[in-house]
């Protein structure tokens, strides 16, 4: 089996190349050129990189030996800021998934795996799932729902299996340095003070290493036009994660808990309804978040060890 990749620099991504080498499967990376992220990938017999912007995708003409079976699309710019809500940046990103499916029909994939977000939901209480309507209020949320949707018929007008992953929150080695896990766990080695609310939101994470494994089931025995939820089905209030951290970071490290407001329109229930993924696929998360963060404290040490060094 083969499979291509893009956007595979961040933690889901890179997880993912590594759950398909292990399960032997060649991998082509289509990464952006000149990015500073592609020194992350480690080529080998199993792992190729082609360099390919996602504004190139609808360009790359595969050879007559560049035959694939899945396609995972994690490819989209401006996902984090004010660049949520760049309309016309965003709707790039619905042309370039198509653009995607349309490269994914050339090298001849029979699967094609998209990238999607609770953005989709809004702000909802309750459980998300495939059933959970949809009513995203900024503009990567609409982008990510019209992607999944437009891909989908474009996917069977092309004979093509289509499977949505709406990714909630997952963490792990190689997240984006803003992210709320990253940062904080860099301010506790260093012994600063992380802000954060109060703590009371109710919260759903994944280690990166369990949605690969979650992706890689969904391609091979998820129902065509599915829409799977990845998180870890059992959440807890945002401030018990933040202890979890604190202990495997920096125990002596103050807490900022209460020091930030709320956002407006802050969403204080987020969790997967993983019944239909384990269901349909078997798959059911194994790492715990206690042994996940700890993974993620020691790549973030060594990190940051690097760049001391550089």
């Amino acid at each position: 089996m083969k499979a291509v990749i893009t956007g595979a620099t961040g933690a889901v991504g890179m997880a993912l190349i590594s759950e398909l080498e292990k399960n032997g499967i060649d991998v082509l990376v289509l990464s952006r050129p000149g990015s500073a992220r592609n020194a992350r990938i480690k080529t080998s017999e199993k792992v190729k990189i082609a360099a390919c912007d996602l504004s190139d995708l609808k360009n790359y003409n595969p050879t007559e030996n560049e035959r694939y079976d899945i396609f995972f699309h994690f490819g989209w710019v401006g996902t984090t800021g004010a660049a949520r809500n760049d309309m016309f940046l965003q709707n790039k990103n619905v042309e370039y998934t198509l653009d995607a499916v349309a490269l994914a029909h050339r090298f001849g994939c029979s699967v094609f795996v998209g990238a999607g977000s609770q953005a989709e939901y809004g702000r909802v209480e309750g459980r998300l799932s495939d059933k959970t309507p949809t009513n995203p209020e900024m503009g990567y949320g609409i982008a990510k729902l019209c992607a999944g949707r437009m891909s989908r018929i474009m996917c069977s007008s092309l004979g093509i299996k289509q499977v949505w992953a709406r990714i909630l929150s997952v963490y792990g080695p190689y997240d984006n340095e803003v992210s709320m896990v990253i940062s904080t766990l860099r301010k506790m080695i260093n012994g600063e003070v992380a802000e954060f609310t109060p703590g009371e939101q109710i919260w759903d994470y994944m280690y990166s290493e369990d949605a690969a494994k979650a992706l890689l089931a969904i391609a091979e025995k998820g129902e065509d036009g599915g829409i799977y939820c990845l998180g870890s089905g059992d959440p807890a209030p945002l401030k018990e994660y933040i202890l979890k951290m604190r202990d495997a970071a920096n125990p002596n490290c103050e807490l900022g808990l209460g020091m930030r407001p709320y956002a407006e329109n802050q969403v204080m229930y987020l969790c997967a309804d993983i019944e239909k993924l384990t269901k349909d696929t078997g798959f059911a998360p194994s790492v715990s978040f206690e042994e996940g963060i700890r993974k993620t404290v020691d790549w973030v040490r060594a990190d940051m060890a690097k760049n001391l060094k550089e």
